[in-house]
């Protein structure tokens, strides 16, 4: 392709959802109630993928995404009837390469709004990869030293969760190394 095609189709991917060429999964929905409103009709979950030697892999989220420009993780909705861990582990293939052979699960963190749960799956990395920006949701993906974080501006829901996260992946990581 030639590579001014490519730059300009990579710009409008950054400002407008790809169309869609295949059926959606159920799960790709919206849900909304009391505490607001959030994507995935059987939840969502993502991966907080800790390699010591580089940092936490953090996706910068598509501008047409919701809370688009931020950083956070691989993940989205779930499909029906799968398991947190599975659909982690399969959204961060789809959007970052992330190859489940490569990574041990440390622990599981649940946000449950009651209609809704996201579920953060803490991985370590036990050999290394890069990851690729593997569909059109990422604008780019980044590994972040641990004390780099703060200088990053994190998707809201992990801001939120991130204090909480840091300590226990800092202890389950280290029992396991």
């Amino acid at each position: 392709m030639d590579q001014s095609l490519a730059s300009t189709s990579a710009d409008a991917n950054r400002h407008f959802p790809p169309a869609r060429t295949g059926p959606r999964d159920p799960g790709d929905a919206w849900v909304e109630g009391d505490r607001g409103k959030f994507w995935g009709k059987f939840g969502a979950a993502g991966v907080l993928a800790y390699d010591p030697g580089k940092g936490v892999l953090l996706q910068h989220r598509a501008l047409w995404s919701h809370n688009g420009g931020t950083w956070g993780l691989p993940g989205g909705a779930l499909h029906q009837h799968e398991d947190p861990v599975t659909g982690a582990l399969r959204e961060a293939y789809e959007e970052a390469a992330v190859p489940a052979e490569h990574v041990d699960v440390l622990f599981t963190s649940v946000l449950d709004v009651g209609y809704w749960t996201y579920t953060t799956v803490a991985v370590l990395v036990t050999s290394p990869f890069d990851p690729v920006i593997s569909d059109p949701e990422s604008l780019e993906l980044q590994w972040v030293p641990l004390g780099d974080m703060d200088r990053k501006e994190l998707h809201p829901g992990f801001a939120r969760s991130w204090p909480q996260l840091q300590p226990r992946l800092l202890t389950h990581a280290t029992r396991i190394r």
